[in-house]
Parts: C-alpha cells; sequence; structure tokens
C-alpha cells in the first residue's frame, strides 16, 4: 500500500489536496498522469455504454438541485446516514462500523452511544444563508437521471428497456474516510440506469452483472482479484431490492469497487409521488402505462484506478535490463492495459550530448505528439529512462542512436516483453496505431 502509494505522487499520479497548507483530509489532487489515467478510463466505460451497446444515452445533470429531489430519494432521512460514535476523552469521531472494539482506537477511552449522521453536503444557494437556501452538494450522479426520465425519454423517442449514463462529481461527509483513494469525501462515479419492464427486472440484473464482471477482465484485472458478493436484504441500501457488490481485493482487503442494484420502481414513484409529476412509461404494444424497474451500474472511478494501478504494481528483484544499475536494485513495473495507461509512447535520444541524435528525437516527438500521448526524456542513462518509463506504464520506447541518423529508422522496445525492432520512422505512426489499438 504505501509504495503504491509513494509512486503515484513521485511520479505524478495523485497528490494529496491542499498540501502546502498541510493538506484537507481525504481529498486528492490528480496530477499529469493521473489525469490522463482517468480521462482513459471514464473513455474506455463511455465508449462501452454508449457505442458498443444498444440503446443506452448519456447526460450531464447539474450538481446543485432542489432540495426537494434528496428529500424524495432518500437522502434526507436515515435512510443516508452512518452510526457514528464520539471517544469521551480524546473526543474524535468514529463510524460504529469500522471499529474492531468497543473502544476508542486512538486512546483507549469509552465511547458514546451510536447516533446517525447524515451524509449529505450542505450548502447554501443566494445572498442569505438561511433555511429557504439550503441545498446539497449531490451525493450520487444517478438522481439527476431519474429527475430527466421524461426529458431523456421524450426528446431521444426511446423505448423500453433503455439506458441513461453519466460520468460526474459526488459529495459525502465521510466521517472516517481512509485507504487512501478509496473512501473520498470528493469522488467520480459512472452510473448507468437500466430502465426495464418489471417483470424482465431479474434477467437483466444478471445480464449486467456479467457484463461488468467481463469489463474489468477485459482490461487485464486478475480473475483471482475479482469477486461478486450478494448484499442480505437487512444490510441493503434503502432503494435495493437487490444489490451485488463486485469488489477487488486491494493490498488492504476486499472491498467494492462497483455496485448492482435492481432499484424496483423506488425512485420513479417517489420522484412522481413528490413533484405531482407523472413519470409512469406508456407502452404503445400493450397501452399500459406502469413505472420501470431500474437496474443500476455504479462505478467509483477512483476506486478503479487504484484497482487497476494496485493490479498493474510489479516489482522485479535485480532489474529486467542487463546493467550495472539495475542489478543493484529493484526495478518497478507497472503493468497496465495499453487503453489504460496513461503515457503509450517515450522518445529517448540514446545520449543528450549529442545535439544531432537530440534533434532528431525532438523531430519524432513533435510528429507523434498529435496523435499520442507521448514523453521526451534525455535526463540519465538509457537504462534509468527505461525503468522510469516502466513506473509509470508505458507501452512502448523508441530510441534514437547514431544508426537511425543513418537509416532514418529507431529501435521501438515494448514494455511488457522487453522486445525491441527497428521500424521507419516514415511508419511509425500506423505500426504504434495498430500495436495500440489492437
Amino acid at each position: 500500500m504505501e509504495k503504491i502509494i509513494s509512486l503515484t505522487k513521485r511520479r505524478g499520479f495523485v497528490f494529496p489536496s491542499s498540501e502546502i497548507y498541510g493538506g484537507f483530509s481525504s481529498c486528492y489532487d490528480f496530477g499529469p498522469l493521473g489525469v490522463e489515467m482517468k480521462n482513459n478510463i471514464k473513455k474506455i466505460w463511455w465508449d462501452e455504454m454508449t457505442k458498443l451497446k444498444e440503446n443506452i444515452v448519456g447526460i450531464d445533470a447539474a450538481i446543485l438541485m432542489k432540495s426537494e429531489i434528496w428529500q424524495a430519494s432518500g437522502h434526507l432521512t436515515a435512510g443516508f446516514a452512518d452510526e457514528l460514535v464520539e471517544c469521551k476523552n480524546c473526543h474524535k469521531r468514529f463510524r460504529k462500523d469500522f471499529l474492531e472494539k468497543e473502544k476508542c482506537p486512538d486512546c483507549g477511552g469509552p465511547l458514546t452511544q451510536p447516533r446517525k449522521f447524515n451524509l449529505m453536503m450542505k450548502t447554501f444557494v443566494g445572498p442569505v444563508e438561511d433555511e429557504a437556501a439550503v441545498t446539497y452538494l449531490r451525493a450520487e450522479t444517478c438522481q439527476g437521471i431519474y429527475v430527466n426520465f421524461e426529458n431523456v425519454l421524450n426528446s431521444m423517442r426511446l423505448k423500453i428497456p433503455f439506458g441513461i449514463c453519466q460520468i460526474g462529481k459526488a459529495f459525502r461527509n465521510e466521517i472516517t474516510p481512509k485507504d487512501f483513494i478509496f473512501r473520498m469525501r470528493e469522488f467520480e462515479q459512472m452510473e448507468m440506469q437500466w430502465f426495464c419492464k418489471p417483470k424482465e427486472a431479474d434477467n437483466f440484473f444478471e445480464y449486467w452483472k456479467k457484463e461488468r464482471i467481463n469489463w474489468y477482465l477485459k482490461l487485464g484485472i486478475k480473475k483471482e482479484n475479482l469477486r461478486t458478493v450478494e448484499i442480505p436484504e437487512k444490510e441493503r441500501a434503502h432503494y435495493a431490492k437487490k444489490q451485488v457488490d463486485i469488489e477487488y481485493r486491494f493490498p488492504f482487503g476486499w472491498k467494492e469497487i462497483e455496485g448492482i442494484h435492481n432499484r424496483g420502481d423506488w425512485d420513479l414513484s417517489n420522484h412522481a409521488k413528490h413533484s405531482g409529476r407523472d413519470l409512469r412509461y406508456f407502452d404503445p404494444e400493450t397501452k399500459e402505462k406502469y413505472f420501470p424497474y431500474i437496474i443500476e451500474t455504479s462505478v467509483g472511478v477512483e476506486r478503479s484506478l487504484f484497482a487497476f494501478l494496485s493490479d498493474g504494481y510489479c516489482e522485479i528483484k535485480g532489474g529486467r535490463t542487463k546493467t550495472t544499475e539495475a542489478k543493484k536494485e529493484t526495478e518497478i513495473l507497472l503493468k497496465l492495459d495499453k487503453k489504460i495507461s496513461p503515457v503509450k509512447v517515450a522518445i529517448l535520444p540514446l545520449v543528450k550530448n549529442k545535439p544531432e541524435l537530440v534533434k532528431k528525437a525532438k523531430e519524432v516527438y513533435q510528429m507523434l505528439k498529435p496523435h499520442f500521448v507521448c514523453q521526451y526524456d534525455e535526463v540519465d542513462s538509457i537504462g534509468r529512462r527505461y525503468r522510469r518509463q516502466d513506473e509509470i506504464g508505458t507501452i512502448f520506447c523508441l530510441t534514437i542512436d547514431f544508426e537511425s541518423l543513418k537509416k532514418d529508422d529507431l529501435t521501438v522496445r515494448e514494455r511488457d516483453t522487453m522486445h525491441q525492432e527497428r521500424i521507419k520512422i516514415k511508419n511509425l505512426i500506423s505500426f504504434l496505431k495498430e500495436n495500440l489499438e489492437n
């Protein structure tokens, strides 16, 4: 765990938020490589839902919505609250279900009786901070989909079954955020809501459960590090008729990275009741009106990123490259799927004190930059530069040497196999595209 956290900061994936001011608990900033990796994950998910699946469209709803929405959804009641306890000695507060013993984990003092703590983040809209101005930062992205159900249905002329998906920020005032970027107060979700006939909900639940597990496997997550856990009725979310968590084996244990829920007609029927709008679906074939059942797939972007980093992290004692430096160290290889890897190509002149090599390398860099996420690196020995690129998961390293000046070609080194071959510079774009896409 510590090694992964160190790598993410050292190489520009994740930084503690507000670090120069002492940090801000459970909030993180994503650096140059982290934001590339997040964008890759989101694009792959979005394409999976909207391009590779039938009858799914996307929206981008506002983060701020009327507080009545959260009343209707159950988020302002005990249904969206954790049990909080406080130490009578040091007065620190903890989530009761996170404690292994009935005493303070910090000082060993006695604890108060648990009380409910709502996770919604409250704010005010307008110049006056009174009850009429209260609203909330959304705790999940799906409510924006439900309140737009009628708009999307009519504007896109959809017929059941169909899906609406969204990627966006959500906020929860967690009592005890922990485990790096696994549990944060500000995070991103990728959610898809599948609207279907009530009698078809069970079949679609099983379909989407399999589809979502396969998504992780296709992107390189090891099968032994994934499992599904069906949540018993007493422990389910307040809206769930059925709930299965997809869990990943993190360094700190098995934890949820995605939830599959049969939400029944809870959401649409409650929003219809509180808003006064008829949100039932009219079936043109049967002439019936009914509330569709909703099958939800809900992914945490940062949690999935953390899982991909954990799964791809490898340590190789004695090194992979046959250099003096490598034999003395343990090399790190970040074996990310090529679609997820933040940097696709590194351009490396063999040595930096030869202007003609540097000039040629920079020409290649400028040629490739519009097509791929690239890095140019001329600092340190070529072996150290290879290891730096391995550490961030770069797929191909291109080395420009003296032969390149004569033959207008270069050496392409593939990350996982370390296989090297010489490719003509004029054929480079087509070679890289073919190998990165297939």
